[in-house]
């Protein structure tokens, strides 16, 4: 993962000219000590205060100060990580960038190792599986677009590779690109699975098996059309029910589109937001252009088109199919599409 919002911190004198040129090959905020009234930088006055402040703000964190000022600066904010941003510290010579806190997933591998290059040092790097050359689960899934489902089950896949073992893959459409691995052992029959050893289940279904590291790629497409004033609850209540009905997973939704007039339509817009994706809104001429199987009288009579939901949800994948069509309640229309070849 590369960071994009760095922050950068210093105690001293050495330490600034260190950010300074971080901060000039790398971008970012130099923050440094007010008592060294250092020039480019913004001053202050207590550390643990202001990372009170920026811990969340930032996708990084760089420190150069003792590891340990760094730690007791950042554990009061410790969430997880899928979420806490990266964190490196180096020394006052510039000589090691360590990667401190979310090494793969925040990405602190990576920047101490932007760090270490630009600083002709050296990156400290412990997470295991880059000690040793070993694939890391996460990193791969991330770069891939896959959704873990559950991050406490990456470690157990993690551990096994370290040890050699071989890891069970359920993965018929290759999203991670491992087939030919011989590290991992193909279960393409899910009676074959077993639950007693570490394995990794890739699905857009609400399938996986108990005690899987679960990865869902993101690919369904939502088309939505709802009723003037639809309250955000209305929306999600009725995604959720067609999910469970149809065995899907929601965290593979990958887009949710509808109508231009809806456009400002506040229970749609916020329930894109809560899917994590962006709301997408189609030209009843580009709607008009898609053939759907279920066309209906009633909307082209209000939206001067045949379909807002399967029309949408087609759109959205470029020439994809329907795995859902409509699905209606009295205020919601819903169409899910996945996209070929996915």
């Amino acid at each position: 993962m590369s960071v994009k919002k760095i922050a950068y911190y210093a105690l001293t004198s050495k330490g600034h000219t260190i950010v300074s040129r971080l901060a000039a090959k790398l971008g970012g905020t130099v923050y440094a000590s007010r008592r060294l009234e250092a020039e480019g930088a913004a001053p202050f006055d207590s550390l643990s205060e202001l990372i009170s402040a920026t811990f969340n703000t930032f996708d990084a964190h760089v420190f150069v100060a003792a590891a340990g000022i760094a730690v007791r600066c950042i554990a009061p904010h410790l969430q997880s990580k899928e979420t806490d941003p990266a964190v490196v510290c180096l020394d006052q010579e510039g000589q090691y960038a360590i990667s401190l806190l979310a090494g793969h997933l925040g990405g602190a591998n990576e920047l101490s190792t932007r760090c270490a290059r630009v600083l002709d040092g050296q990156p400290v790097i412990t997470t295991a599986t880059d000690s040793v050359g070993v694939l890391s689960i996460d990193m791969l899934a991330q770069s891939r677009g896959l959704v873990i489902n559950d991050i406490s089950r990456v470690k157990f896949v993690n551990i096994a590779l370290l040890e050699g073992m071989t890891v069970q893959l359920h993965d018929p459409e290759d999203w991670l690109g491992l087939a030919w691995d011989m590290s991992f052992e193909g279960i393409s029959d899910p009676a074959d699975w077993d639950k007693n050893r570490p394995g990794i289940w890739v699905t857009w279904h609400d399938d996986c098996p108990q005690g899987a590291l679960c990865l869902h790629p993101r690919m369904l497409h939502l088309g939505v059309g709802c009723r003037l004033d639809v309250s955000k609850e209305e929306i999600l209540d009725h995604v959720h029910a067609v999910f469970k009905a149809k065995g899907l997973a929601l965290k593979s939704i990958a887009s949710l589109g509808s109508v231009e007039a809806k456009r400002h339509e506040a229970g749609l817009l916020e329930a894109a937001h809560d899917f994590g994706v962006d709301p997408v809104f189609y030209s009843t001429k580009q709607l008009a252009s898609i053939d759907v199987p279920t066309p209906s009288d009633m909307v082209l009579a209000h939206m001067n088109v045949p379909s807002v939901a399967e029309a949408s949800a087609l759109l959205a994948t470029h020439g994809g199919e329907l795995v859902v069509t409509k699905e209606k309640t009295s205020t919601v229309t819903l169409a899910v599409a996945r996209a070929k070849g996915d």
